[in-house]
């Protein structure tokens, strides 16, 4: 194995807590102005719902290729209409820029740069390029490489966005691993004959959380976190 792929939401970054402290931010900024409380939990919640369904539109051929900070904008502008809130279009797009600076979580740093040691590491996401800049930038993320949708205007779990990066890499599909903590995601990955590694992100979805608590298929490795996953390696 020469390379491995990470997905970002939820695997490398923790967007919940990140956007709802965002929210929050801009609530308290925002107070006398907008006369209410921002429902910042919930809009993140309710943002990331809307996540999957915005890119099957384009997965099924409904709308021309849309890259996600735009499928992003759409959602939210949808679910302010929803929850009766009235903002500036500059705010607006203030908030959509909150998806540009998501916290790592706490082991992330450190274990891709242990990773970095062995491997080629990069990013297999459906984020659109400028913002896997800006999460990376934020999150002082040590990327080898950039590969996003927008490169094969295709979404995960399309074939083409894996062997698409595969391609560039100049490697088999066998030679690459891709490691998240979406048992979904991996599964798509091994059909086409990549390695796997899932890591559980049981509050990625915040308290409630029901899925991807736990691996669901024997995937090639498991591990707590990226630091034991490159001492796994290391043996």
């Amino acid at each position: 194995m020469k390379a491995i792929l990470f997905d970002v939401f939820g695997t490398v970054v923790d967007w919940r807590t990140s956007l709802v402290r965002q929210f929050a931010e801009l609530g308290k900024e925002l107070e006398k102005e907008l006369r209410f409380e921002l429902p910042g939990e919930a809009l993140a919640d309710q943002w990331r719902q809307l996540y999957a369904p915005s890119m099957d539109r384009v997965r099924k051929g409904e709308i021309f290729w849309t890259n996600l900070d735009d499928l992003h904008r759409e959602s939210l502008v949808q679910l302010l209409d929803q929850h009766g809130i009235t903002l500036d279009v500059a705010i607006i797009d203030r908030i959509n820029l909150f998806w540009h600076r998501l916290t790592p979580w706490s082991d992330v740093q450190r274990g891709l740069q242990c990773l970095k040691e062995d491997y080629i590491i990069a990013t297999l996401t459906n984020g659109n390029v400028s913002l896997m800049v800006d999460v990376a930038r934020h999150a002082k993320l040590p990327w080898d490489m950039i590969f996003c949708a927008e490169l094969f205007e295709h979404y995960k779990p399309d074939a083409e966005v894996y062997l698409g990066a595969c391609r560039l890499l100049c490697l088999p599909p066998e030679e690459v691993m891709l490691c998240a903590a979406h048992n979904a995601d991996l599964r798509a990955a091994r059909a086409l004959g990549m390695k796997t590694a899932f890591i559980p992100r049981p509050t990625e979805y915040g308290p409630q959380q029901q899925k991807d608590l736990a691996a669901e298929e024997a995937w090639d490795f498991v591990a707590e976190d990226f630091i034991a996953l490159s001492e796994q390696l290391r043996k």
